[in-house]
């Protein structure tokens, strides 16, 4: 028994250490890290993607999600340096929430984001930027998307 504990204990602490370690995604179907491009979704996976978006539930979640995560970096004076999960989690909100129908990936090291996978059209890919400098600490952003407007399902 006495060697079992530590083992379940360093089990779990594996397993957390890896969970941290996603890219955090704007769909299921995003890239799953930023060195993938990402492919053109079909109309149907593009409009389920784009509903879940743009329900208003979902925006308000998301919109509650950075304000919570604000506060607590305004309380804790963490504005500059904020930790890369945190960054990536935010931006990655901020880019759901404004960029429906987009399948993006988004990573954040030491306040250097980079994003990656594709947007509908060109004025979403235009506005990335602009959404992820609109988060505190974010002090680089790297742009690896493409446009791709969605395909025809397959019958």
């Amino acid at each position: 028994m006495k060697k079992f504990i530590p083992f379940i204990i360093g089990s779990v602490l594996m397993i957390g250490a890896v969970g941290c370690q996603n890219t955090s995604k704007t769909s299921a179907d995003a890239p799953s890290n930023t060195n993938e491009a990402g492919n053109a979704p079909t109309q149907e996976t593009s409009q389920k993607t784009q509903d879940d978006a743009t329900n208003p539930v979902r925006k308000k979640q998301l919109e509650s999600d950075i304000r919570a995560n604000e506060q607590r970096n305004n309380a804790t004076g963490g504005d500059t340096n904020r930790a890369s999960g945190d960054l990536k989690t935010e931006v990655r909100d901020k880019l759901e929430a404004n960029l429906p129908a987009s399948k993006l990936a988004v990573d954040a090291k030491d306040g250097a984001v980079t994003v990656a996978g594709t947007v509908p059209t060109q004025e979403q890919l235009n506005k990335i930027p602009t959404l992820a400098q609109q988060i505190k600490g974010v002090k680089s952003v790297k742009v690896n998307v493409k446009v791709s407007p969605a395909t025809a399902t397959p019958k």
